[in-house]
């Protein structure tokens, strides 16, 4: 991935075309928005480190976990080759598709479903990246990284979670590098904070 593509994309890209009515209005604000259900639009600037991270290269087959609005998937889409993208919501899904059809994305595979599980039928994946956070690292999801792949996930509890880049060595040894201090709305699923109460 060359650093100067993504950020000339992601400077093209118009984040109001990604939130809908009234919220339209603070689109160029670096700070998260709602997108409905409960769901949130990642502050750009936390969307780009997040992809520099993952560091997608143009043959990669990239996993997302959370389509959401479908801003973090057209930037996915942009600069690897396939994108198979998972939300729990499928009123969202309906609509981040239909966006992203709209602007001719022809590499991009929809699924409604629990993302904390993945996409088993397609993995390995060279990149996964995870936009909501889970409680621990989803054994699921590491099982469906290819050797010497990339995973970009926020982990830990409600109130504050640290950002993790996972990397699969040549040798199937996981390494987990903690980048930041985040905050995401949940994981959905088994490896949600309501099922990991116990």
């Amino acid at each position: 991935m060359k650093q100067q593509e993504l950020e000339k994309f992601f400077r093209s890209l118009d984040r109001s075309f990604f939130v809908e009515n009234d919220i339209k209005k603070y689109a160029h604000l670096d700070e998260p928005l709602p997108i409905g259900f409960g769901q949130t639009i990642s502050q750009p600037s936390l969307v780009l480190e997040m992809t520099r991270l993952l560091a997608p290269e143009k043959e990669s087959k990239v996993l997302e976990i959370g389509t959401g609005s479908g801003f973090q998937t057209a930037i996915l889409a942009k600069l690897s080759g396939k994108v198979y993208t998972v939300e729990r919501i499928d009123e969202l899904m309906e609509k981040a598709k239909k966006r992203l059809e709209a602007v001719g994305f022809t590499n991009i595979y929809f699924k409604v479903g629990d993302g904390s599980r993945g996409w088993p039928e397609h993995a390995p994946y060279d990149r996964i990246m995870v936009t909501a956070a889970a409680s621990v690292l989803p054994d699921e999801l590491v099982n469906q990284l290819a050797i010497g792949g990339r995973m970009v996930i926020p982990i830990g509890p409600p109130d504050l979670q640290e950002l993790k880049l996972v990397r699969k060595t040549s040798e199937g040894n996981i390494h987990i590098e903690t980048i930041e201090k985040v905050r995401f709305v949940e994981l959905i699923g088994q490896y949600g904070w309501k099922l990991r109460k116990s």
